[in-house]
């Protein structure tokens, strides 16, 4: 039987893919980061030692963008030299590598010629230490895993494990009372599922011939923060005028959040008969249910509720 290691598996993602991989009978070792910590080399050539995995798949870094513009070297330890430290043990072992990356390699700008999704082989130019680290790691795993290293870039992801943009927005949607939350509306990305990341992972790991370069895994279509938040509300029955719109400068966050981060799914053919992302109004009405348990089922009626005067900023 094939047997996969999962790196990050106590994260969102990294526990969403472990459930995908049991549910399609695949023998997965979860290692979060109480289990394996990857800047220790002598641990990660252990572990995949003794796991002797076919694909390992890396879910875990450092995800604190304005923790990164404080500290980039330690951001760098594990998102840049731990990247590298594992592909070198997969390398070592013959095992494929997933490596788990951002939109945050990019600038976050749309380009000269107006505003277009970034294809795979875009060329980047991160603007946070978050980003620089990122690449770093992008970069080290096409490196030394050239035939079978693969790079998958995902963003703005939300799921039914820890805390998320998503549930955020639901928490408010039903909260008793009403009130406003204030969203920001001037940076564009595409919501993503993780169980639609987890089931490309699962294909590309799957795939007879190694899954090299660099995919992209986002949901099609794009939207803002603000246009999320509101269909968030619209699904939970609650009225879509509740969330009002923010300009992100009215933040001042530590690191700067990319405009633009819409990506394109070039390479989704890659393995072959891997269907189109679906839009993301799509997946997150699948997902709600999943994601919020106590959310009613989306019917597309609104319930509009009375505004209290209350007022939440929110931070993305």
């Amino acid at each position: 039987m094939t047997r996969w290691l999962v790196t990050g598996a106590g994260g969102m993602l990294g526990r969403e893919l472990h459930t995908t991989l049991t549910e399609a009978g695949i023998a997965a070792l979860p290692l979060a980061r109480a289990d394996l910590d990857l800047t220790d080399e002598r641990a990660v050539r252990c572990a995949l030692r003794r796991a002797r995995p076919a694909v390992v798949v890396n879910c875990a870094a450092w995800t604190d963008v304005d923790g990164a513009e404080r500290d980039e070297a330690a951001a760098a330890r594990i998102n840049a030299d731990g990247t590298r430290l594992l592909a070198r043990a997969c390398a070592a072992s013959g095992a494929r590598l997933l490596h788990l990356s951002t939109d945050y390699v990019f600038s976050g700008e749309p380009g000269p010629g107006g505003p277009a999704p970034y294809p795979e082989d875009a060329p980047p130019g991160p603007r946070t230490a978050y980003g620089r680290t990122k690449l770093a790691g992008e970069r080290a795993v096409l490196a030394e895993l050239p035939t079978s290293g693969a790079v998958v870039r995902t963003a703005w992801l939300y799921g039914r494990h820890g805390r998320n943009f998503v549930r955020t927005m639901a928490d408010r949607a039903l909260a008793p009372g009403g009130g406003t939350v204030s969203v920001v509306d001037d940076q564009h990305g595409q919501p993503t599922w993780t169980r639609d990341v987890a089931r490309h992972l699962l294909a590309l790991g799957r795939a007879p011939t190694p899954a090299s370069g660099v995919f992209h895994s986002t949901s099609a279509g794009r939207t803002t923060w603000y246009g999320l938040a509101r269909e968030v509300f619209r699904l939970c029955g609650a009225d879509p005028g509740r969330v009002r719109p923010l300009d992100s400068a009215a933040l001042n966050r530590p690191a700067p959040r990319p405009a633009w981060s819409v990506l394109a799914h070039g390479r989704r053919d890659t393995p072959p008969g891997q269907p189109p992302p679906r839009d993301w109004r799509a997946a997150l009405a699948e997902a709600l249910p999943f994601v919020v348990p106590e959310a009613p089922r989306p019917a597309g009626a609104l319930a509009g509720h009375p505004s209290t005067g209350e007022h939440t900023r929110c931070t993305h």
